[in-house]
């Protein structure tokens, strides 16, 4: 019998994994929501941190009740993105296994648990007040879109991206109603290019020559191109922590002018990020690589820490 083309591309079925094989529904359900990726919305605690409220149990409690939703709308919005992407996700070396590629979570049954999350965040987030709930319908509404349409247009892509990172910290000022500064923002936004970037590149590299034919948008950037893009945002990211950082306006709002001591660790976790992707080819997950590799989870510790001490004890004076 003769071979075919090696042009030619053999599809297969899906063949789900002998672990999926023995998990219930639920449990399934479960890991389409990714709560690994939850440490993400740990940005909606920003507004507690740096807002003076932390030690605040009723201002706790609400960004607690914010950090909640949207933990039930991300994943709601991970199901949405599986379901749309789940033909392409069986050629992935990685995403091949999760349930909705592997055929072992039904379409039907991820669309209902999605609704429901969606249903849930949106009804929880209105009981922390109407500006809370506008920012979180805003965030569930950008990211369906993102799945939809968006990630299919180069730049615009990363752009939006990005821009559910701004939401979440903008809603965890707003669930205990305090202002959010501009430079915090902004630092954001450059922190969330750099690991949308990076995730980028981190796809190029795995998938190598089959990239544009799991995801047509990859076919419009290059290492290269990601690289001065990468390069860019991680100088304006440095640049902007040390100038909010050292800011006599951020000393006067914070009641410290010892926040600039912190700018070694950002330093430092930018720099090993990048020795992850560019040496280790990481990237993929950034809420995985915080979680395994200790020394990054380590600087994002002693960072935290250091805020809070500088924040709300008599050292930080």
């Amino acid at each position: 019998m003769a071979r075919p083309p090696a042009s030619t591309t053999v599809v297969r079925d899906p063949v789900t994994p002998a672990a999926d094989r023995r998990r219930s529904t639920p449990l399934l359900v479960v890991a389409s929501m990714r709560p690994e990726q939850w440490t993400k919305n740990l940005l909606v605690l920003g507004g507690i941190m740096f807002g003076g409220r932390l030690l605040d149990a009723g201002a706790i409690g609400r960004a607690a009740g914010a950090f909640a939703v949207f933990c039930a709308l991300s994943s709601a919005v991970y199901l949405f993105n599986d379901l749309a992407d789940r033909a392409a996700d069986r050629t992935h070396p990685l995403k091949r296994t999760r349930p909705l590629a592997s055929g072992a979570l039904a379409p039907r049954t991820a669309v209902l648990a999605a609704g429901v999350l969606s249903l849930g965040g949106v009804a929880g987030a209105t009981l922390l007040g109407e500006a809370f709930a506008l920012v979180a319908c805003g965030y569930l509404a950008l990211l369906v879109l993102y799945s939809a349409a968006l990630k299919h247009l180069v730049i615009i892509d990363v752009l939006t991206i990005a821009g559910g990172f701004v939401l979440r910290a903008i809603a965890g000022a707003v669930a205990v109603n305090v202002p959010i500064g501009h430079w915090l923002l902004i630092c954001t936004t450059l922190l969330a290019l750099f690991l949308a970037l990076s995730k980028r590149r981190h796809e190029l590299v795995l998938l190598g020559d089959g990239a544009t034919g799991h995801r047509r948008i990859l076919e419009e950037y290059s290492p290269y191109l990601l690289d001065q893009m990468i390069a860019v945002v991680t100088a304006s990211t440095l640049i902007a922590y040390t100038l909010y950082a050292t800011s006599p306006d951020t000393a006067q709002r914070l009641g410290t002018s010892r926040l600039g001591l912190t700018v070694p660790f950002v330093l430092y976790g930018i720099f090993r990020y990048l020795y992850l992707v560019h040496q280790k080819r990481g990237g993929g997950s950034p809420a995985a690589l915080l979680l395994t590799d200790r020394p990054l989870l380590i600087c994002v510790a002693l960072w935290g820490v250091s805020v809070a001490l500088m924040l709300y004890s008599p050292l930080g004076r």
